[in-house]
């Protein structure tokens, strides 16, 4: 019996896990997110996100571009096509990669360990600004370390094409954090704010301490278990006459049985590239691009106070927008996030390859999901601002927030994937260095215009940048790959169904009889998420309708279904 090993259908399976995953999670976390804010305020999330800006830098220089790095190499070191089981080769190839990657985490993040934890007192006084800092950045510094060995081996999971098992280590480390953070709010919290960062960042510690734990374990069980395949395998094939049966590789579950799996292309000879090679320079840029985004979070409320606002109004505007709006308008990034995570994996096998017409027809439908995904949410959460405001966090204000920055959804999103696809064909230093211009012009934008404009020049500079960066990574990508962009169908057409959607939905929900009907069976916060997903069934259907989804893609879809 032949088996056939269906690519797209395994990239899907796996998108689709890791979507599913990363909703499950993001929808905890934001609850999780609104339980704390209820807990410190809008102040305390602004002290809180204040913390993370030089704990972000400290986490880009303790990974230092090792998750592109072992993804890039693992991926091009197993069989093209087969990446389910390792050849002789190609486990030689990747117990090296994973060495070296060690070796590679526990330098960069030892060091980054020792110099935030030896800085704290410094940055936290007068980087920061804030004292009750300090504390939070000492504790902070204790799990670099396992961040960076978890970065690597997340990049090895998702170069096998195993994402179940990053899936396993994410549930695991959300729920050892909502655990902890949770106990240590109740216990130490009411201590004051200090205190209350303290058991948040505390959570977040012994969830990445658990996360290290439980990708170790998961790798060394899946390099021993391919292992003994390969030798399976390797055995069968001595036996068995490759001319006699046709094929060239084995479906090892199956070999016992008889059953086999189609030859696939030779394996093509692989670069020699070293993980330096790959990752210094990415991380080089990264660190010019962090201190930079360090510097312009740090100036925001600097910027906030110019302009007239309180200390603590400044830091509670800047805890709104970064702790409550932006979490909500990325939350259904989550979908594009996990397929975009895939296709770094995928476009590197194939430029590996030479394989230019998959690599077209990958950034072609990558391109048209993603505006036809971030058009619909865009314009469910311009219609819906409002009401999320208020059933989320009962703030008008990040309401407010929600509506201004909704229409910058499919750049943001669409940037995201851009990005993926760009670092698949290795072009991450072009990224790279479109993203320290962005961060170095919004620098100074952010230093020039919130003195005059307060918050809604930081929403002003948001949108500057987010038009710039987008623009310069679309034309890349479209240079490289030499694919047509259809503007009408792409965009016009996902917009005009989006904007019909939210009307009749509007139109149904204002409706007194409906209303009063439908409050009998379920509260009025819920009425908000019940308008949302009428929305969104409409919108499929609307799209339908004018064309935004044609008939191949509904039978590119029930393909992918089909075994």
């Amino acid at each position: 019996m032949v088996i056939k090993i269906n690519r797209l259908q395994r990239y899907v399976f796996n998108g689709l896990l890791l979507s599913c995953v990363a909703i499950l999670m993001r929808g905890v976390a934001v609850s999780f997110n609104v339980y704390v804010s209820s807990k410190i305020g809008a102040e305390g999330m602004g002290l809180l996100n204040l913390t993370q800006t030089v704990y972000g830098f400290a986490i880009t220089l303790a990974t230092s571009g090792i998750n592109l790095a072992v993804v890039r190499l693992v991926s091009n070191a197993l069989p093209y096509g087969n990446e389910s089981y390792f050849d002789e080769k190609s486990d030689r190839r990747v117990y090296k990669i994973m060495r070296n990657a060690l070796f590679y985490c526990l330098f960069f993040s030892v060091l980054s360990s020792i110099l935030l934890f030896s800085f704290a007192k410094p940055l936290g006084t007068y980087a920061l600004g804030d004292k009750r800092t300090v504390s939070s950045l000492k504790l902070l510094a204790l799990t670099l370390v396992p961040i960076s060995i978890s970065s690597a081996l997340n990049g090895y999971f998702s170069a096998v094409r195993r994402v179940y098992k990053s899936v396993i280590v994410q549930i695991c480390e959300q729920g050892a954090k909502i655990t902890v953070v949770s106990a240590l709010l109740i216990l130490i919290a009411p201590a004051g704010l200090e205190y209350a960062c303290i058991a948040v960042v505390a959570g977040g510690a012994v969830s990445e301490a658990v996360c290290v734990v439980i990708s170790a374990t998961l790798y060394f069980f899946d390099r021993k278990i391919h292992k003994n395949e390969k030798f399976k395998m390797d055995t069968k094939k001595k036996i068995l006459s490759k001319k006699a049966l046709g094929v060239s590789h084995f479906d090892v579950k199956n070999v016992s049985k008889g059953k086999f799996i189609k030859e696939t292309e030779k394996p093509i000879e692989k670069s020699k590239i070293s993980i330096i090679a790959i990752a210094l320079p990415v991380a080089i840029s990264t660190y010019v691009r962090s201190a930079l985004l360090t510097v312009e979070h740090l100036a925001i409320p600097w910027g906030l106070k110019k302009s007239g606002a309180s200390a603590a109004e400044a830091l509670s505007s800047y805890g709104v927008l970064h702790g409550m709006v932006f979490p909500i308008l990325l939350f259904p990034s989550a979908v594009l996030s996990s397929f975009s995570s895939l296709l770094i994996p995928e476009l590197s096998s194939a430029k590996e390859k030479g394989d230019t017409r998959r690599i077209k027809h990958i950034v072609s439908r990558v391109f048209y999901f993603s505006l036809l995904f971030s058009i619909g949410v865009s314009g469910i959460f311009v219609c819906f601002s409002g009401e999320l405001g208020y059933v989320l966090y009962n703030s008008s204000e990040a309401g407010e927030f929600i509506r201004l920055l909704s229409p910058l959804i499919p750049l943001m999103y669409l940037d995201n994937s851009v990005d993926a696809m760009l670092k698949g064909l290795g072009e991450q230093l072009y990224t790279m260095r479109v993203n320290i211009f962005d961060a170095l012009i919004s620098v100074i934008l952010v230093i020039i215009l919130l003195p005059i404009m307060g918050i809604h020049g930081y929403v002003a500079v948001i949108f500057l940048m987010e038009l710039f960066n987008t623009s310069l990574s679309i034309i890349k990508l479209l240079t490289i790959t030499k694919i047509k962009s259809p503007i009408v169908r792409w965009v016009f057409k996902p917009l005009a169904s989006v904007i019909c959607a939210t009307f009749l939905t509007r139109l149904i929900f204002n409706s007194h009889i409906f209303y009063s009907f439908l409050v009998r069976f379920i509260n009025g916060k819920m009425i908000c998420f019940a308008q949302i997903f009428i929305c969104a069934i409409l919108y499929l259907l609307l799209s339908r309708l004018f064309g935004g989804i044609s008939k191949e893609d509904v039978k590119f879809a029930k393909g992918i279904v089909k075994a």
